[in-house]
Parts: C-alpha cells; sequence; structure tokens
C-alpha cells in the first residue's frame, strides 16, 4: 500500500509544482474542483467538520453551518496548492504574495522583545506565514513528522528553504529543553496552540464552551523563559495572504497557566469569529473528553 500512496504523493506534488506560475484565480478555480471532491470522497472529514461547527456555533442554522464547512474545504485546498508559490517560488515572489500588516514584522525582528513566543493557530494560511516570516527572522518551531515519507519530506524541505528554521520533531513526552535552549539563544518560538494531543500533559479548557484537551505550553515556556507572547493569523485573500498579530500581551503569563491557557484560547475565538470559514474544522479539536464523557464524534 505504501508504494502506492507515494507514488500518488509523487503526482500531486508534481501537479502543486506545475502551478507555482498560475495566476491566484486559477489556482482558487482549481482548488474549488479539489474542495468538491474532497467534500464528497472523504465524508469522514465532512462530517467532523459539520459536528465541530455544530458544538461551537449552535445558534447558526445548518444550512449556514455546512456554508461554512464547504467554504473551509476550499480554503484549505486553496492553500495546499499554494505551496506551489511557498515551496517553488522566489523569496520575492513569497514576499509578495504573503503580506504583512504594518508592525508585525517589527515586534518579531526587533530583538528586545526576546525571547518571543509567536502562537499560530491552524487557520488555513498557517504554513503561508511561518514560511513567510522565515524571510525575516531565523526562528525555531515544532513539526508533526508524516506518516507519507514523500510528503513528509516535500513538507519538510517546503519549511526548511528560507533562513533554515530550528525545526524540532514532535515527540510523545513533549520534551521542551531544545526549544527553551533555542528561545534563550534568540530565536523565536513560532507555536501551534490549538491541537488536541491526547490527555498527557494537557488541561481541560473550554473552546467556544466546550472543553477541549490543550496544552498549557504558552503559558509554561513564558515563565520559564521569560519570554514576551503575541499572537500571528494569516488571512487568506483573493491575491494571496495578509497576516495580522496582536501586539505584545500585557500581564502574561500569570501564576496561573490554566487561566492563561484559557486567554489564548479566547483569543483565538475571537480571530475564528472574524474568519470562521479560515479555520481548520477537519481537526477533531473535541477527540479526547474528560473522564466519563463520550466521544462527541460519533
Amino acid at each position: 500500500m505504501q508504494p502506492i500512496l507515494n507514488f500518488f504523493t509523487h503526482i500531486w506534488l508534481a501537479v502543486v509544482d506545475m502551478m507555482a506560475n498560475w495566476s491566484p484565480s486559477s489556482r482558487a478555480k482549481a482548488a474549488r474542483v479539489v474542495a468538491w471532491l474532497f467534500w464528497h470522497v472523504v465524508p469522514k472529514r465532512r462530517k467532523v467538520a459539520l459536528t465541530n461547527l455544530k458544538l461551537c456555533f449552535p445558534d447558526w442554522s445548518e444550512s449556514k453551518r455546512e456554508q461554512v464547512a464547504k467554504q473551509c474545504f476550499f480554503r484549505l485546498a486553496r492553500a495546499a496548492l499554494d505551496h506551489s508559490v511557498l515551496w517553488k517560488g522566489s523569496a520575492e515572489q513569497v514576499r509578495q504574495f504573503v503580506r504583512f500588516d504594518d508592525g508585525v514584522i517589527e515586534r518579531i525582528t526587533n530583538t528586545e522583545n526576546r525571547p518571543l513566543i509567536v502562537i499560530a493557530p491552524h487557520f488555513a494560511g498557517l504554513d503561508a506565514s511561518g514560511i513567510a516570516l522565515n524571510l525575516y527572522v531565523r526562528g525555531v518551531s515544532l513539526y508533526q513528522r508524516q506518516t507519507n515519507p514523500v510528503w513528509d519530506k516535500a513538507a519538510f524541505d517546503g519549511r526548511k528553504r528560507f533562513s533554515d528554521p530550528i525545526l524540532i520533531a514532535k515527540g510523545t513526552h513533549h520534551d521542551l529543553r531544545p526549544i527553551i535552549r533555542a528561545m534563550r539563544d534568540g530565536f523565536p518560538f513560532y507555536y501551534l496552540p490549538d491541537m488536541d494531543h491526547g490527555k498527557r500533559n494537557s488541561i481541560f479548557v473550554p473552546f467556544f464552551g466546550i472543553p477541549a484537551a490543550t496544552l498549557p505550553m504558552a503559558s509554561r515556556l513564558a515563565k520559564l523563559t521569560k519570554a514576551k507572547v503575541i499572537m500571528l493569523v494569516a488571512e487568506m485573500t483573493e491575491t494571496g495572504y495578509q497576516v495580522h498579530s496582536t501586539d505584545l500581551w500585557e500581564n502574561f503569563p500569570t501564576d496561573d497557566y490554566e487561566a492563561d491557557t484559557l486567554r489564548v484560547t479566547q483569543v483565538l475565538e475571537e480571530w475564528i469569529r472574524k474568519y470562521p470559514d479560515q479555520y481548520m474544522w477537519t481537526h477533531r479539536r473535541f477527540k479526547t473528553r474528560p473522564e466519563g464523557e463520550a466521544s462527541l464524534y460519533q
């Protein structure tokens, strides 16, 4: 089975590479087709997205949730095809494709703001902002090894192409020591806060009112390293991406890591309400449940 998967992955990567010089509107048209196929061929992810939206927005109509879910599939499909520019385009092409609001680069590159944690949630533009940020600063980040070795190499090489960022493979025990060393050496940490990593090392905080297993890493790292914190979100536009950020957070961390983690989640919710169709609803964010609570993805 693996050789077959590798073969089709090579084909997919060839198709993506071919689109490097396509216009954004042409890639968007292709993404519509990919999203339509994904919606109909992968019912499991469709069900997850609709379940997440029903849990997080119970006051929405069913038709609105389906509309947002379908648009989410389009966003994710276009983000996948946009890797053609991110992985193959020149530095100047990427710089024009992914633009940052005034002040964002200054906040991140200013050495007076180090150590620094850049909280980057799972919006469709996550890879775009991460790769483009490497044009301006060398940082450190965790990455998840992919089960498909062909895709794993392509994703790894794509993220390493500018500034040679420090990429640390996620381990089962979430060892923070390599991250702490890199942060203390002056590298900003690009941190993804909103995945379900199971009960180990997680706490339950409400995400849109639903208990969600969440790592309190931002609070603990900020306390250990005396790091400053901002949140960064890449908005997908018709022509590329526009990257926004908060100001440097005040009064963070506190002595209450649960309250700090709740604050991270609440700020994330504000961004999701602004761009609801750009969030990655296909992830089983509520997979891990408190003791005795049934699965929400039946």
